[in-house]
């Protein structure tokens, strides 16, 4: 390989997913060209067809998930709105939270704010590799613990949290657990309610592959938290109050239909592969990966090293270059797209020892080839040699 040899490799899918499965492109102008009406709104054909494109989508996401019921599953514009739904309405009357150490800015920003308000919060302790004990987190509940909230995988260090045992813990106290499942949605088998998850938040432009701006969140039976926003519903018009019944009580507003006609071609898409199929994938390439960056001799990696903690998500730095050089050089010279900087977590950065240089992340996709992650690695001993 010699500079200038560029060919376009995108490794950039845990900010959102490229390219999209075809079905999702089709599904998104089909819905724009030949349904168009507003889902809920009206009693005409076009609103009718919306309808079901919404519903098609909920019963698609309830199958992949893991749950039984739809109407459990609400539609957000993304993650973070979904995530804020339940800290702002879990914990708007104060009391005790508990979160991890590699929590994404969609969960510690908010949690900052309503630190303000004289909200507590204790944060669990994970490893620099971004591994978690679950005694770290059962330590510090207190008897007004409202919440106890946790990423499923890390966007930084590709960790997998202990999700399950959390939910074990949390349930032992009947305190509800909130699960950031952004990075995991699609990729790494999720079934909430055998989980006992009561909170799942995820989006739908990563490894489901749909359109940005779609989300969601699942609300287990009996743990309702009052809306974020309020509004029209095209339900109960006549009322002044907020419909109490999901998912009318947080979908306020025109939904994303467009969005959702893409999102349920991508949740079919990645039901057809299967997640697991999708997770073997993923794991040839990040360990073809990782054994690359080893054998560079000037790369430090960050995140677990075995397959069973971490999902296709690598974290790296090369010896005598910045993240944001070694990134801007892998796109300029090699047409390579990968994220450097802080990833919006410092606090996994801080964890990992990161906090002031950041690292480079790739992140692979099914889309993505073993071709790829040669490329790649051809392109960073490239480099490395000329450092």
């Amino acid at each position: 390989m010699r500079r200038g040899e560029k060919r376009e490799v995108y490794l950039d899918n845990a900010a959102t997913t490229w390219p999209k499965p075809e079905q999702v492109y089709l599904a998104t102008d089909r819905f724009a060209r030949e349904v168009g009406g507003n889902p809920g709104r009206s009693g005409h054909r076009r609103a009718l067809d919306s309808g079901r494109e919404v519903l098609r989508c909920r019963e698609a996401l309830a199958s992949l998930l893991g749950v039984s019921d739809p109407s459990r599953i609400v539609f957000t514009k993304n993650a973070t709105e979904a995530l804020n739904l339940v800290l702002q309405g879990r914990l708007r009357q104060g009391g005790h939270v508990v979160i991890t150490s590699v929590e994404h800015n969609s969960v510690w920003r908010p949690v900052r704010a309503l630190m303000e308000t004289g909200v507590e919060c204790s944060i669990a302790p994970c490893a620099p590799d971004g591994t978690l004990d679950p005694s770290e987190v059962a330590a510090l509940v207190r008897e007004d613990t409202r919440l106890i909230a946790c990423t499923h995988a890390s966007n930084v260090l590709g960790s997998l949290l202990p999700v399950e045992e959390i939910a074990r813990i949390a349930a032992e106290y009947d305190i509800p657990l909130l699960v950031d499942a952004a990075q995991t949605a699609g990729r790494y088998p999720i079934h909430v309610e055998g989980m006992g998850i009561q909170y799942l938040a995820f989006t739908g432009h990563k490894e489901l592959f749909g359109p940005q701006g779609t989300g969601g969140l699942y609300v287990a039976p009996g743990w309702e938290v009052e809306p974020l926003i309020y509004g029209g519903t095209g339900s109960l018009s006549e009322s002044a109050e907020q419909p109490g019944f999901l998912p009318d009580r947080y979908e306020s507003g025109t939904l994303n239909a467009w969005g959702l006609a893409g999102l349920r071609a991508g949740v079919e898409f990645v039901a057809t592969r299967g997640v697991e199929k999708i997770r073997d994938h993923e794991k040839a390439l990040t360990e073809r990966l990782l054994e690359g960056l080893e054998s560079l001799g000037k790369a430090v990696i960050y995140g677990p090293r075995r397959w069973v903690e971490r999902i296709g998500v690598v974290s790296f730095n090369l010896e005598g270059i910045s993240s944001s050089e070694l990134a801007y050089l892998l796109d300029e010279e090699y047409g390579i797209c990968v994220r450097s900087g802080l990833h919006c977590s410092p606090l996994a950065h801080n964890t990992a020892g990161t906090l002031r240089q950041g690292t480079v992340r790739v992140s692979f996709s099914l889309m993505n080839t073993l071709e790829d992650v040669d490329y790649l690695l051809g392109a960073l001993e490239e480099i490395a040699g000329s450092l």
